[in-house]
């Protein structure tokens, strides 16, 4: 269950970090108002998935999954450009939250 609840932390925290870029520097009410509902909840979630997730490992999977999906949107949604040093770094981001997990055993 603490996975299912740090999963819903990093979209939480991805939903905020959007809402940054729709709020256009706080000039946009609905989402500047979102940026601090998205992050308040993710903050809660979070905290709540460190009953059961080590710190070292919620807090890296929480900030890196969080960055490599930001990324994609950023790419998909608000057209950035996605060069080759992009997607490596996106790669390099997930290939270490899969090894901080398997080294912590890979445990649920």
């Amino acid at each position: 269950m603490a996975w299912i609840i740090l999963t819903i932390a990093i979209v939480l925290e991805v939903a905020g970090t959007t809402s940054m870029k729709l709020s256009e520097g706080f000039a946009k009410l609905l989402p500047s108002v979102l940026i601090f509902v998205f992050y308040g909840l993710s903050f809660v979630a979070l905290t709540l998935a460190l009953r059961k997730i080590e710190l070292s490992i919620a807090y890296a999977i929480w900030s890196g999954l969080g960055t490599a999906l930001v990324a994609v949107i950023a790419v998909v949604w608000f057209k950035e450009p996605m060069g080759a040093m992009k997607l490596a770094s996106i790669g390099l981001i997930i290939a270490g939250v899969a090894g901080l997990h398997l080294s912590n055993g890979g445990s649920h």
